[in-house]
């Protein structure tokens, strides 16, 4: 039976997280496996990958193929060196402790490597949010500056419209008292009329009778 190391989709749809599995080459994808031997989620950066090193390796010995996928995961955490390595101790090319030196070396250089990976991602995104923090100031300032000068220029425009119907309160009042001392003297005049009018009779009255007095001493 020829083995096969693979992966196994799981997960919810486009968030997809898989299996590291051991299993028959002759099995569906999906199907049953041998053993499970570490998981791989592809969502994270850097990508989270939790393997088993001893049973990879084991299975390694044991004559199991991996896929090409399997294959990088297997090499980006020390499983394909280890195999390696233990090739050169069954040949005597070197020692368990000489392989067991060149692993943990490599590992801790592996690791350093992600470490400083993470650390760039990190200021990456320290420096993407401090950017996003001072537009979103910016932003603030500005609008901030433009309400400022909108309750400025609403405040001119009231002085300035206080300032003006002050100036035209003193002229209004004026032409008032004009068109009532003009109300006044044109009203002056008829009541000054009506008496002489009234008056005028009376003398035309008086002079007959004048006349008729003077015509009764001529008679006698």
């Amino acid at each position: 039976m020829s083995v096969k190391i693979r992966l196994q989709r799981h997960g919810k749809k486009g968030k997809p997280f898989y299996w590291v599995v051991a299993a028959d080459a002759r099995s569906k994808r999906d199907g049953k496996y041998l053993e499970k031997i570490g998981t791989y989620n592809p969502n994270t950066n850097p990508a989270t990958i939790d393997l088993n090193l001893e049973s990879a390796v084991q299975w390694l010995h044991n004559g199991a193929q991996p896929t090409d996928t399997a294959r990088a995961i297997l090499s980006y955490k020390g499983a394909l060196l280890k195999h390696h390595l233990d090739g050169g101790v069954r040949k005597g090319a070197l020692t368990q402790d000489q392989a067991d030196a060149k692993l943990t070396e490599w590992l801790d250089a592996k690791a350093g490597k992600v470490d400083s990976k993470k650390e760039g991602l990190s200021k990456v995104q320290a420096d993407a949010k401090a950017k996003a923090l001072k537009a979103e100031k910016e932003v603030n300032a500005k609008r901030l500056a433009a309400a400022a000068q909108a309750e400025t220029e609403a405040n001119a425009t009231e002085e300035t419209t206080e300032e003006v119907v002050a100036d035209e309160a003193p002229e209004a009042e004026a032409a008032t008292e004009e068109v009532v001392a003009e109300t006044s003297a044109e009203e002056a005049p008829v009541a000054e009329e009506v008496p002489a009018t009234e008056e005028a009779p009376v003398a035309e009255a008086e002079a007959p009778a004048a006349e008729e007095q003077n015509n009764e001493e001529k008679e006698a």
